[in-house]
This record gives C-alpha cells, sequence and structure tokens, in this order.
C-alpha cells in the first residue's frame, strides 16, 4: 500500500462492516498471534481485531530471540536457510520459518524451507499453543506497521484459521453473509424505535405454501403494489357512490315535477308546492356532490402514481440484478476456496514426497506447487473481496430503495386519508344544503292554518252569503 489507499483485508473475525476491514498505510496495530500459514491476527487502536496476511506487515519491533545454544547448532549443523530458533517460555526450543511462518518443535531438515515432519496447524491457542501441540510464535507487545510491499508475494499459506473463523462468526444464507447467532454482536437498528423497513428486511423467508424462497424485498414490494390496488379499490367504491348520487338526483328532480296533489289550495298547497320544489333543490345538491366526488375524490384516487407498478417494476429489476450479482460473486468465492484447498492437498503431498525421496525435481515441483497455492489463496482473496464489495453495493441500494419504500407508503396513506377527509367533508355539505331546503319547507307547514285555508277557499269560490228562508203562504 501507498499514500493514503487502504487494502482490503479478508477474513475478518472481528465485529463486521459492510466495507469489511481495512488497515490505513501505516495504521499502527497490536499483534495477538503469529501462527504458520501466513496469517497474522491484530487488533487496531480501536479494539477491533482480524486477521490479515503477514505480507501486509512490517515488524517494527523484532521478536525476541532466544540465545542460541552454539553447542546444538554445531552438532546438529546449521539451520537451512530462512529458519530461526526461539525458546518458549516454558524453556522448549521450537523453530520457525521466516519465509513460510510455518513453526515446528522438530528441527528443521537439510533440506531448504522443509522441517523434518509435516505439521498440522491450527488457528486457535490456548495458553500460547495451538490445539495440536505445536507453539504459537509470540512477538513482544509492541506495534506493527501495515505495508504493501510491491514484489512481495500476498500469501495467505493456508486460511484454514480465518476460514474456521469466518464459519464461526459468521454465515452465509442464499449467498448473503449474516453474524453467526451464537456470536453475533448486538447490532444497532438504522432508525431505532421507527420499524423502519430498512431494518426489518433483510433475510428471505418462505412463502405461503412453504415452497419457494421471497426476499425480504420481494415483501416489500408486494405491501407497495398491494397498496396501489387498495387504492384503485376505493376509487372504484367512490365511483359507486358517485353513480348512486347521480341516479337519485335524477329521480329527484324527476319526482319534483310530478303533479300529484297539484290542486291542493291554500296555505297547505303552498306547503305542498314548495315540498316538491325542495326535491328540484335536493336534486342539484346531489349532483353537485356526485360531481365533486369524482374530481375532489375519484380522480385523484386513480391519478396518484400513475406509472407506479411501472416504476415498482424498474426498482424490482435494479435490487434482482443486484442480487444475482452477489450470487455470482458468491460462486466464484466457493469455486476458489475449492481451488486453493486442492492447491494446498497438491503442496502437502509433494512435501510427503519429498520426505521419501530427494531431488532436485521434488523441491522444483514443491516450489511450483507454493507458487499455485500462493496465487490461489491471492484468487480468494480477491475474490471475497469483489464478494464484499458486491454484497456492499446491495446493502445500500437496499437501504435506500427501503427507505424510498417506505416514504413512498407514508405517502400513499396520507394523500388517502386526505380524500377520505374531503368525501366526509363534503358530505356534511350535502346535509347542510338539503338541510336548508327543507327549512322552508318546515316554515311553511307551521303557518298552515285550516281556518286561514277555510277563508281563503270560501273568498274565492262563495256563491252567496244569503241563507234560504220558509216560504210564506
Amino acid at each position: 500500500m501507498s499514500g493514503s489507499r487502504c487494502q482490503t483485508l479478508y477474513p475478518f473475525s472481528g465485529e463486521r462492516h459492510r466495507q469489511g476491514l481495512r488497515f490505513a498505510a501505516g495504521e499502527m496495530i497490536t499483534v495477538l498471534q503469529v501462527p504458520d500459514g501466513g496469517w497474522w491476527e491484530g487488533q487496531k487502536e480501536d479494539g477491533l481485531r482480524g486477521w490479515f496476511p503477514a505480507s501486509y506487515v512490517q515488524l517494527l519491533e523484532k521478536p525476541r530471540k532466544a540465545t542460541p545454544q552454539t553447542g546444538e547448532d554445531t552438532l546438529n549443523g546449521h539451520l537451512p536457510p530462512g529458519w530461526q530458533s526461539y525458546v518458549s517460555p516454558q524453556g522448549r526450543r521450537y523453530y520457525v520459518n521466516t519465509f513460510t511462518n510455518e513453526t515446528t518443535w522438530e528441527r528443521p531438515s537439510s533440506v531448504p524451507g522443509t522441517p523434518k515432519s509435516p505439521v498440522t496447524q491450527k488457528s486457535s491457542a490456548v495458553n500460547g499453543y495451538h490445539t495440536s501441540g505445536t507453539p504459537v510464535h509470540q512477538l513482544d507487545p509492541g506495534h506493527m506497521s501495515l505495508r504493501k510491499a510491491s514484489g512481495d508475494p500476498q500469501t495467505p499459506g493456508s486460511p484454514a484459521a480465518p476460514r474456521r473463523q469466518s464459519k464461526e462468526s459468521s454465515l452465509t444464507i442464499n449467498c448473503v453473509t449474516f453474524p453467526h447467532p451464537d456470536v453475533m454482536p448486538e447490532q444497532q437498528l438504522l432508525k431505532p424505535s421507527e420499524w423502519s423497513y430498512c431494518d426489518y428486511f433483510w433475510a428471505d423467508k418462505k412463502d405461503s405454501q412453504g415452497n419457494n424462497t421471497v426476499s425480504g424485498f420481494e415483501i416489500l414490494l408486494q405491501k407497495q403494489l398491494k397498496g396501489k390496488q387498495m387504492q384503485k379499490e376505493m376509487a372504484e367504491f367512490v365511483r359507486e357512490r358517485i353513480k348512486i348520487e347521480e341516479e337519485y338526483a335524477k329521480n329527484l328532480s324527476k319526482l319534483s315535477q310530478n303533479s300529484l296533489a297539484a290542486q291542493e289550495e291554500g296555505t297547505l298547497g303552498e306547503a305542498w308546492a314548495q315540498l316538491k320544489k325542495s326535491l328540484a333543490d335536493e336534486a342539484e345538491v346531489h349532483l353537485k356532490f356526485s360531481s365533486k366526488l369524482q374530481s375532489e375524490v375519484e380522480k385523484p384516487l386513480l391519478n396518484f402514481r400513475e406509472n407506479f407498478k411501472k416504476d415498482m417494476k424498474k426498482c424490482d429489476h435494479h435490487i434482482a440484478d443486484l442480487r444475482k450479482h452477489l450470487a455470482s460473486r458468491y460462486a466464484a468465492v466457493e469455486k476458489a476456496r475449492k481451488a486453493l484447498t486442492e492447491r494446498q492437498k497438491d503442496l502437502e503431498m509433494k512435501t510427503q514426497q519429498l520426505e521419501v525421496k530427494l531431488s532436485n525435481k521434488t523441491e522444483e515441483e514443491i516450489k511450483k506447487a507454493r507458487r499455485k497455492s500462493t496465487q490461489a489463496g491471492d484468487d480468494l482473496m480477491r475474490c471475497v473481496d469483489l464478494y464484499n464489495q458486491a454484497q456492499s453495493k446491495w446493502f445500500e441500494e437496499m437501504v435506500t430503495t427501503t427507505l424510498e419504500l417506505e416514504r413512498l407508503e407514508v405517502e400513499r396513506v396520507e394523500m388517502i386519508r386526505q380524500h377520505l377527509c374531503q368525501y366526509t367533508q363534503l358530505r356534511h355539505e350535502t346535509d347542510m344544503f338539503n338541510q336548508s331546503t327543507v327549512e322552508l319547507v318546515d316554515q311553511l307547514l307551521r303557518k298552515v292554518d285550516p281556518a286561514k285555508d277555510r277563508e281563503l277557499w270560501v273568498k274565492e269560490h262563495k256563491t252567496g252569503d244569503i241563507r234560504p228562508v220558509d216560504m210564506e203562504i
């Protein structure tokens, strides 16, 4: 690494970050374990711990080296190139290959880079030793600065330790990596106490029939499309109400023109005529009510987000493409992991053959196998890096898109609420207008006076006020 660039280091067994664990050039870390295989464990100043390739670091403090027992080295010959001897805290001598970071209790053979017997290393350490009994090469409590030397091989060696750490700290479901539930650190919600979409729809689930898997985003999308359908059905309901109002207004207007009881006279006849006229007025009120329902309630419900389904389809395709890309990256990781395992097996087999038959040809084959193993490790790291980048992109788009869906849902509900409030307001106004049309009828009915009506009728239709008398003889 150079300048301020960061190198993403995988795998990482500490607290999970979307961008993975990153070390800046020159950043100081404390080394915790230096097992064989080229992968070391360290801790950053902020307390985060993780595994990283040994080729990325440069020691600022050399590990304490035991004072060599010259007599022993002389009797057994000099150590092969690259090998150093150390003494454990318990006083037992062990050997470290500075090229491969291999450790062994047994003195290495005269063949360069090869111990007397192969040692299967473990990543877990108890009281300073691997579970297999091989010593963990500890450094003095100190710091290290990270670098990427040009030309230095990025040698992950045997990634068994980080692989096991990864399995213990995380698990992958449908190509998405989650923290393992047994060791899952407490995660802070993105929007605490809001029950936000962006916090609760990361995992997939079975559909109602239990046959297929449905993604969390697809469930949110179905909610949006269902909301659009409900909105459409509400508009249809209002349309039926409008039809009823229009038919009612038409019938009221027709009834108001009926000639029944048109010959009623007097104050009662006046009240009756006003009652028939109020029907015509009421018909006009209901006609206006239906017109306002159409323009102020039904039409907005129908026109709200006319292209909603098209927009949701684009959104669905976008997230689905990101998920497919993530799946392809995961497949590449598994393929690279399998290739690394095969290369390691090949290297181990050739190393065992070397113990039986020593030859320059076998040495060359081991070097070639080691190069291939290193390349396979580099490929795995690259694939993991690309996978995490793809997952990070999917994560970011999921957060952005789910928050947008959340906003759209709030907007939809608020819009419907406002227009239903408009419906009730129009209904109240209609009732008020209808009430005003019958108020005059009520007034006239209170003025109905049979005596007055009789007077008016008699005056208009009297035939004479001279009564008959008896006939005289």
